[in-house]
């Protein structure tokens, strides 16, 4: 039973984020390719362990693992989010590049939502069943971990249709790479960093609070301004 409870648990955070994406979307997209973006997802957590294990073992050697800041950040960026944000974009792209349903901005977000979900549900299900104290973890990675890839699918999504609707310029085309991974990176080295001191745990968690807050509002107000372009009608593709 406590099996079930800890999938329940890994699998409910990415459930709740897609049906609040889904039910703000005017025009529902194909059942079909919601799957195919949710699927794509996940599977971008085997490529993302090979690339993240080989990165780290360049930078930390074999087995080895960040002792300082630098090495924290390092980490947060070079094995973590650029490898995972990378792989998530090549999904998205698949799912949009010959998709006749990408037909509004907020589409991007969706696709992107589901896609980045995707793949936390399966990180989330093997940070969680795995560990003695999945309750705990699972709460705080409900918390904390799953929405915060769904704020950098939004920030992708977001892109991605800016510059596929908007403008193909250079600024929107890096945006949709390099927002994300910089949202990501900036998060996972505030929470490698909290156990560098016992001096700085509570100032790092607020910190990590602050940060999360501020991304979601930011992520909440690209998600209006693109529901508010598709009810004009302004769609210029």
């Amino acid at each position: 039973m406590p099996f079930f409870i800890a999938l329940a648990i890994a699998v409910l955070p990415a459930v709740l984020l897609l049906i609040y994406i889904f039910k703000k979307d005017a025009k529902p997209e194909p059942k079909g390719k919601i799957w195919k973006a949710i699927l794509l997802g996940a599977a971008t957590v085997i490529p993302i362990i090979c690339v993240e294990q080989f990165v780290s073992t360049i930078l930390f050697g074999e087995g080895g693992e960040s002792q300082s800041f630098i090495g924290h950040c390092a980490d947060a960026f070079f094995v973590a989010a650029i490898p995972e944000e990378c792989f998530k974009l090549l999904a998205l792209w698949l799912v949009l590049r010959k998709n006749p349903y990408f037909d509004e901005h907020y589409d991007g977000i969706v696709y992107a939502v589901c896609v980045g979900l995707g793949f936390a549900t399966v990180e989330n299900i093997g940070y969680v069943v795995l560990d003695d104290n999945w309750a705990s973890v699972g709460i705080m990675r409900a918390i904390f971990s799953v929405p915060g890839h769904y704020a950098f699918a939004v920030l992708m999504g977001f892109y991605y249709a800016q510059y596929h609707f908007v403008k193909r310029s250079f600024l929107n085309g890096v945006s949709i790479l390099a927002v994300p991974v910089i949202a990501h990176g900036i998060y996972d080295s505030i929470v490698m960093n909290v156990g560098i001191s016992d001096y700085l745990v509570l100032p790092i968690i607020v910190l990590l609070i602050v940060f999360c807050i501020w991304m979601h509002k930011k992520c909440k107000k690209k998600i209006m301004a693109q529901l508010a372009l598709d009810k004009a009608g302004e769609i210029s593709a």
